[in-house]
């Protein structure tokens, strides 16, 4: 039974802020779903909950929950580990993710609450915190002390014309999404990975970033296992190509719906370094994935960008991802050119 507001404004007085416990993992999940739904699964299941929060190669989340006098769980903030390299120095940073506040409770300051002091525990050993707010909750974070970045632009190549068309016109007109799983040849990454050897193309491809100023995630096979492949539910697919018997490149994306429309996310693209051939054939295989289009971003300066300007990849207008951040000292975070993203390090998931 939902509690009367005047019993919340009471309970939101006495609240307790304390660490995320095991025992907890339930009723998070339940509060979770009930003020975000399924998430990107559509299921938010207690396996997928340990993968990105536990099994994190970069650390488990350090996350607090609200509870009631009566131990009712009614907020919840976690913030995913994340490690940035520049100069082959480590950057420790963390991502607010999974927040949420049960709405007897809402417009009570609980999210504040759980923001503060979550930066207060992480400030001796996080020096980024960044995240992709939406228009609705970036004047929170502005308000909070993070700083507008900017937008992360996002590329898109279409491969089915009429079909992305009568899709864009649906979308325009708020007609219903299709629902049901997305059909992909492609193999998936969890059965790829172990399957032929990856770490002399990371080695490679890690010497040659290695002067690279700007924040990057380091490529491990450990990281992209991980991230590509153990996750469950989000079904990424693996682009593979090859020069001489040995593997030259290696992307990873997943299809996925996009109101009317197919699409087939690029997450990950891995090339030898000066290969622009390799990376022109795995944007032209993703291309060819199923999808009525594909959408990724591709950092400048990297053999993906420029060979995506060759295959027909074009920067969408008015689309991307904004990012925000802010140091838990208060120093000014770094500006959106000092980052090497890819797409797979700003997706929600």
């Amino acid at each position: 039974m939902s509690a009367s507001p005047e019993q919340g404004r009471d309970d939101a007085a006495e609240l307790i802020c304390r660490p995320l416990a095991p025992a907890d993992h339930p009723a998070v999940l339940d509060l979770l779903t009930a003020s975000l739904a399924g998430g990107p699964t559509g299921t938010r299941s207690a396996g997928f909950f340990d993968w990105k929060h536990r099994r994190n190669p970069f650390g488990a989340s350090p996350g607090l929950v609200a509870v009631t006098p009566a131990g009712r769980i009614v907020g919840v903030r976690l913030f995913l580990r994340w490690e940035w390299q520049r100069g082959g120095q480590v950057v420790r940073a963390v991502r607010p993710v999974d927040t949420a506040t049960h709405p007897d409770f809402q417009g009570r300051g609980v999210f504040r609450r759980l923001t503060t002091q979550l930066l207060e525990q992480v400030t001796p050993e996080a020096e980024l915190v960044f995240n992709t707010p939406n228009g609705n909750s970036l004047p929170g974070y502005l308000r909070m002390g993070w700083q507008d970045l900017g937008q992360v632009p996002v590329t898109l190549r279409v491969s089915r014309p009429l079909s992305f068309a009568r899709g864009a016109r649906a979308a325009l007109t708020r007609r219903r999404a299709a629902v049901g799983p997305v059909s992909c040849e492609l193999p998936t990454a969890a059965d790829w990975f172990g399957t032929e050897p990856i770490t002399e193309l990371l080695h490679e491809r890690a010497a040659a970033d290695a002067p690279d100023t700007r924040l990057a995630v380091l490529r491990t096979e450990e990281f992209l296992r991980w991230r590509y492949g153990d996750a469950p539910g989000l079904d990424y697919r693996v682009i593979t190509c090859h020069r001489g018997g040995e593997l030259a490149g290696v992307a990873f994306g997943r299809p996925r719906r996009r109101g009317p429309l197919v699409e087939f996310t690029l997450a990950d693209l891995i090339v030898r370094p000066g290969d622009g051939e390799s990376a022109a054939r795995l944007l032209r295989a993703a291309a060819r994935a199923g999808g009525d289009h594909v959408a990724t971003h591709l950092a400048p300066g990297t053999e993906a960008a420029r060979a995506a300007l060759r295959v027909g990849y074009l920067r969408a207008p008015r689309t991307g991802l904004r990012l925000a951040a802010r140091t838990p000292a208060g120093r000014p975070p770094p500006g959106l050119a000092e980052f090497r993203f890819t797409l797979g390090d700003l997706e929600v998931f």
